[in-house]
């Protein structure tokens, strides 16, 4: 079954109030599309939770940098929308950019605290339009559950925070990672990678891995983790590295020991091609 595709606000609103109307729960799972097993997950997610699934397909411009790939960023809307009808989602909102930022918009939400570390400091700018565009998204769709992936580990921890702090009547569930069979996190940016940069950037999963057994084996010193990590990339020859963060999993901030909230964090250039990833190292000292 094709799912109903729904292009302006008044059009969406007038669906949603039809849901509620019949007394049926509403998931959402914002995209940008160019859509992967990865995406489908929190589809298949949703689905089980609630009667109703919308899927947001839009590439936000105001999360993208000067320098960063917006104009070559995938679109590939068609494919998008026979992966979804597999899954028999029943709405995708898919707007063009003058239906969420008409002329003369200048209102954005202040990112919180969490925000500022890592990506906050290699994307300045990034937060600000992720946020602001999903606050529009939970507005205009007035969702029970949106549903995101873990792969985007500090995203995910800025929206809770904007839902915690606005008192947003809105569930947030945080999804898997989904991986490629060598362990690379599925990314619409991976269709960026050559043959030989995708057994590169197998690296970086690799390296989270050991981190995450090193911790199993006793380790509690992040520097040390950090080292290891360094030194795998050191070894497939990935030099250009934004940050090896190894973290607290609420504030993101540096842990100064690892216990059983700490993530570790990686962005990294694999080619031209900019790549992030996370573990839960601490999880084995709850187990």
């Amino acid at each position: 079954m094709a799912p109903q595709i729904i292009t302006t606000i008044a059009k969406l609103r007038e669906a949603v109030r039809a849901i509620r109307a019949a007394g049926r729960s509403l998931g959402l799972v914002p995209t940008m599309g160019a859509l992967h097993d990865g995406h489908l997950s929190l589809v298949k997610r949703s689905n089980e939770r609630c009667d109703v699934t919308l899927v947001t397909i839009f590439v936000n411009p105001t999360q993208f940098g000067p320098n960063e790939d917006l104009e070559k960023y995938p679109r590939t809307l068609d494919a998008d929308l026979e992966a979804l009808s597999e899954l028999q989602v029943d709405i995708v909102f898919a707007p063009s950019n003058d239906e969420l930022y008409p002329a003369n918009f200048s209102t954005f939400v202040e990112t919180a605290q969490v925000a500022e570390p890592l990506e906050g400091e290699c994307r300045p700018g990034h937060f600000r339009g992720v946020i602001t565009i999903v606050m529009k998204l939970f507005q205009i769709a007035t969702a029970d559950v949106a549903f995101f992936g873990r792969k985007d580990y500090q995203q995910a921890a800025v929206i809770q925070a904007m839902v915690r702090d606005l008192n947003v009547p809105i569930e947030v569930e945080v999804c898997p990672i989904i991986r490629e069979e060598g362990g690379l996190a599925l990314s619409s940016r991976n269709r960026y990678l050559t043959n030989d940069e995708r057994e590169q950037s197998l690296a970086i999963s690799r390296s989270l891995r050991m981190a995450e057994q090193l911790v199993c084996n006793g380790e509690r010193d992040p520097t040390v983790v950090q080292r290891a990590i360094r030194q795998e990339f050191d070894t497939a020859g990935i030099d250009r590295i934004e940050y090896i963060a190894i973290a607290n999993g609420e504030t993101l901030e540096p842990a100064e020991q690892i216990d059983e909230g700490t993530v570790a964090l990686i962005a990294a250039f694999v080619g031209s091609t900019r790549l992030i990833d996370n573990c839960l190292i601490g999880q084995s000292i709850a187990d």
